[in-house]
């Protein structure tokens, strides 16, 4: 074990300093991130004093997104710091050490010099929008021009949080039966090309004349086996073809319109679009965003461009003096419930408790919907499974039956 000297922040944001023991700088860190501490300096003590060295060091290695689990992270941190009364140059420079992401690290070390030279935060965030979104950039500005950034930041987490845990639940949900596809499709692949054709040849053989799913699954390896090249290339073509596609509007537009139709899939999806727009527009209200500016920020993150297209009719009726709930009653997608809770939220002027509220239900509608299309799924699977299975079957044991017979006459 070899000791190491630290400088650190507390989580009440107090200055820290001392000696830990550990096997090296990464382990040191570790431990004091168990105890609650931001690590702003670790080094090596020898026996001739500190090494001047081993000091969080930048990591020289392939940019990579920052994931959202880092994106909370660096935002509690900077909260935590902020809150406590430490400088922000100082922040940064503590940021830029603790980051394990060579993107974030940049960024961050970008961040600190416009903001040195006189930009303001949110202005620095914006040469950043792959990292921090039109939303994140909003909620800052609007933390800086009431002076409560702390409170902002705090509603912020709280924002990254949900809709992490929602497409995480999501992406959980639909693993499985991706899985599942995968598997099922490799086992077709593998029956038909080396499986069938053995039996199909003693088949033939004995002069048996082969049923349909024989004859199917033939055609099919024939297909395969001597147009190889042309149906790979199919197989690339069709593939960018759908991805360029998806990437103009009207191709993402009529994609995510066809997901909102799929039984429920569709109602998740519209579920958890309720969910995000109820749980942002309430914290962009409660923190001072502006009407229009909210609305506007709202098109860009409910993350449907169905929703969005007609959320984007809502916010032009808006613009036109007819209130928020008035537009959302002609509006496809967006249910009663919401359209109610809005409704009373501007009479009451607790607009945002209101659409608080709906968050919180939709959380539950969301998680209950999860749970149902997780509990679909297997039944679904198990039919195309045992279709699949039976096809192939049939393409296997109805001509073994005719030799069967063929074999007992020659008896």
């Amino acid at each position: 074990m070899a000791k190491f000297t630290y400088e650190a922040i507390s989580d009440s944001g107090a200055a820290l300093s001392g000696v830990i023991e550990a096997e090296s700088v990464e382990m040191a860190n570790t431990l004091l991130a168990t105890r609650g501490y931001i690590p702003s300096k670790v080094r090596r003590m020898t026996e001739k004093g500190i090494g001047g060295s081993t000091a969080l060091a930048p990591i020289q290695a392939r940019l990579t997104a920052v994931k959202p689990t880092e994106l909370i992270l660096f935002t509690k941190q900077f909260r935590t710091m902020f809150r406590a009364g430490v400088p922000i140059m100082r922040i940064f420079e503590v940021l830029g050490y603790q980051s394990q992401n060579p993107k974030l690290k940049r960024i961050v070390t970008g961040i600190a010099g416009d903001i040195q030279e006189g930009a303001t935060f949110s202005d620095a965030l914006a040469k950043h929008p792959d990292t921090f979104t039109p939303l994140y950039r909003s909620m800052i500005k609007a933390g800086e021009t009431s002076g409560n950034i702390p409170e902002v930041l705090e509603r912020m987490i709280y924002i990254l949080e949900h809709e992490h845990k929602i497409k995480s639940d999501i992406r959980s949900a639909m693993q499985y039966p991706m899985i599942v596809l995968i598997a099922l499709g490799i086992a077709f692949f593998v029956l038909l090309t080396f499986v069938i054709p053995r039996f199909v040849t003693i088949f033939s053989r004995a002069g048996i004349e082969l049923p349909w799913p024989t004859k199917v699954s033939m055609v099919l390896y024939s297909i395969l086996s001597n147009y190889w090249y042309i149906c790979l290339a199919l197989l690339v073509v069709g593939i960018t073809g759908i991805r360029m596609f998806l990437k103009t509007p009207q191709g993402r537009y009529l994609v995510d319109a066809f997901i909102l139709r799929i039984p429920l899939i569709g109602t998740l999806f519209v579920r958890a679009a309720m969910s995000r727009f109820a749980s942002i527009f309430s914290i962009l209200q409660s923190s001072g965003v502006p009407v229009m500016t909210s609305l506007q920020i709202l098109s860009g993150t409910i993350g449907n461009s169905a929703i969005a297209r007609e959320f984007d009719r809502v916010r032009d009726r808006v613009e036109e003096g007819r209130g928020i709930s008035g537009p959302l009653n002609v509006a496809k997608y967006f249910t009663p419930m919401v359209i109610q809770m809005v409704a009373i939220g501007e009479e009451s002027g607790q607009l945002d408790e209101m659409l608080r509220a709906v968050s919180t239900h939709y959380d539950d509608e969301v998680a209950y919907s999860v749970q149902r299309l997780s509990d679909a799924v297997g039944p679904i699977l198990v039919v195309g499974l045992a279709a699949v299975v039976g096809f192939f079957a049939l393409a296997i044991f109805l001509p073994m039956w005719d030799l069967t017979q063929v074999a007992r006459k020659g008896f």
